[in-house]
């Protein structure tokens, strides 16, 4: 598993609901500006360490005159060589849809079609992997390997020490890799902290040199 996928893997917590009736049901939801920000975290800013580009966005027809649109992008990362190879993404919505009072009509069809082709294309990288392996809802683990879900007192010494990185004068931090600690130590992410924890140690040893 590559450094990027472990870190974009698992969202904290706080951009986490889940969903209350409908086919749904019991799934989690992602709020969609996490993904565009761990991004940025992890490639930078988008258009320069990584981009997409709308490729078709087209609708089919459904039933009782309901019309469903559609989105196809593709995604790219920034190599040392130039851009990857794209990661391609289908997402889908309704345009026109079917409620308690007659025909809905969506003037955000398309952009949430869009949002949702970006979501398939980027869990290719890893972005929330655990959410869609079924592994984290955001209040509890599930099949963590052996040694990665740690007692009370091993995650309390991750927090504590993480935290005094954080505080840290000078700091030892960028704003992107202090909330993605702020997001490990929310989520209780152990993989994460110990990463944040390394990468801290590793910059201090640097301004010492």
């Amino acid at each position: 598993m590559s450094e990027a996928y472990e870190k974009m893997k698992r969202p904290p917590a706080s951009v986490l609901r889940k969903i209350e009736g409908g086919r749904m049901s019991g799934k989690t939801d992602i709020n969609p500006q996490w993904r565009y920000e761990i991004m940025d975290a992890t490639f930078g800013a988008c258009g320069i360490g990584w981009k997409y580009e709308i490729v078709k966005l087209w609708t089919e027809q459904g039933t009782g005159g309901q019309v469903m649109c559609f989105s196809e992008i593709k995604v790219y990362t920034k190599t040392p060589d130039g851009w990857s190879d794209h990661i391609p993404g289908v997402g889908g919505s309704m345009l026109i849809e079917q409620e308690s009072k007659g025909l809905h009509v969506s003037d955000e069809g398309f952009k949430m079609a869009t949002t949702d082709a970006l979501s398939v294309a980027l869990k290719m990288l890893g972005v929330a992997a655990d959410i869609y392996a079924g592994r984290w809802d955001g209040t509890k683990y599930r099949d963590e390997p052996t040694g990665q879900k740690a007692d009370d007192k091993t995650l309390a010494a991750k927090k504590t020490a993480l935290i005094d990185w954080l505080q840290a004068d000078p700091p030892v931090f960028t704003d992107a890799q202090r909330k993605y600690a702020e997001d490990a130590i929310a989520s209780n992410n152990i993989a994460a902290m110990d990463k944040a924890i390394d990468g801290a140690k590793k910059k201090a040893v640097e301004a010492k040199a």
